[in-house]
């Protein structure tokens, strides 16, 4: 079987003003494109790795026409991933692994969507990428803040451009930025939500600053222009058990408004959500070791799940498709920057 990837050096001329809709048309498939510039080192951009997160599009094509009569500041290749998903509007579809956690390093068993992240690495390897870009959007409320993977003067450099809020996590495995932090400095950007012109204009302008630096500088940020904070547990609902927001007859009531308490310091006793007829943690809690840490962080008490601890969490979602395709959220801590 061959390749799902399609190697271009030029774009169709509808591509600047196509919707996500439209891609599976136009290009064909999942396509890797390599764009000339003055400085030739290329910086790497990867937009739709979920196809229903459509801000990195609009942004390249708002770059795209920026330049659209005149050289790029730097060589850009860029990744336009699952394209069949955006046709739809989804995440991904029925059948297919996420296109964000199949990347080099992936615990995924072998499929042709895993193959096609590899060959695409190895072809950047072999081009030497500046850095990397990853563009998503969240479904809950979140500030605008961007992700790495290695706490290195570097990488924060890189996505402090971006915004002061920065989350450090080292699982899933397999997601784009953890594969290319082995060989340059890489930043997963979070822009809010799809549709929101804030987003598309912010992550616009730090591709065009990235294209623009001409080294990213090893020297450490000021600790008091970042806030990082390192993801310590991924969490999940059980298949098993039924879920809603607000009042509903089901197993897991969580509170109306959960998302809103993304990037907020909840004290201990904290309660997410009302039981009915569940007595035992009903949450999967797992830390960066894959350990089941639920009792940490959560308790069941009068019928209610409640914190046990203060914490933060981030990327809580009401969106009943991504919670069951991936995860309710996470739950961080502050962490600190490297030494001087």
């Amino acid at each position: 079987m061959g390749s799902l990837l399609r190697q271009v050096e030029t774009l169709p001329e509808a591509f600047i003003d196509a919707r996500p809709q439209q891609l599976a048309n136009l290009l064909g498939g999942p396509t890797l494109v390599h764009l000339s510039g003055r400085r030739e080192r290329p910086l790497f951009v990867s937009v739709l790795l979920h196809g229903n997160e459509t801000t990195g599009l609009l942004a390249i094509q708002g770059l795209l026409k920026r330049y659209y009569d005149r050289e790029l500041p730097r060589a850009l290749s860029l990744f336009i991933g699952n394209v069949d998903a955006a046709r739809d509007g989804l995440r991904r579809l029925a059948g297919q692994p996420d296109y964000n956690r199949v990347w080099p390093g992936t615990d995924c068993q072998d499929t042709p969507e895993k193959r096609m992240m590899a060959e695409v690495f190895e072809i950047m390897r072999a081009r030497q990428p500046f850095a990397s870009v990853d563009l998503h959007n969240n479904t809950g409320i979140n500030p605008h803040y961007a992700c790495i993977n290695r706490v290195e003067h570097r990488f924060v450099q890189l996505a402090s451009l971006f915004s002061r809020t920065l989350v450090y996590f080292t699982r899933p495995r397999g997601v784009q930025s953890l594969a290319f932090a082995e060989i340059c400095p890489a930043v997963t950007v979070e822009c809010g939500k799809v549709g929101q012109a804030a987003g598309e204009t912010h992550a616009l302008e730090f591709l065009d600053a990235s294209l623009h630096l001409s080294e990213i500088p090893d020297q450490p940020v000021a600790e008091q222009d970042v806030d990082v904070f390192h993801t310590v547990a991924i969490v999940r609902v059980p298949r098993r058990l039924s879920f809603a927001f607000g009042e509903a007859p089901v197993d897991i009531c969580f509170i109306e408004d959960l998302d809103h308490l993304n990037f907020r310091e909840l004290p201990a006793g904290s309660t997410l959500a009302q039981l009915n007829g569940v007595e035992s943690l009903p949450l999967e809690v797992s830390d960066d070791q894959g350990v089941d840490v639920a009792s940490r962080y959560f308790r069941v008490k009068d019928g209610l799940l409640q914190t046990t601890r203060p914490l933060m969490p981030s990327m809580f979602t009401l969106d009943e498709r991504v919670i069951r395709q991936d995860c309710l959220g996470y739950l961080m801590e502050r962490y600190p920057l490297p030494a001087q």
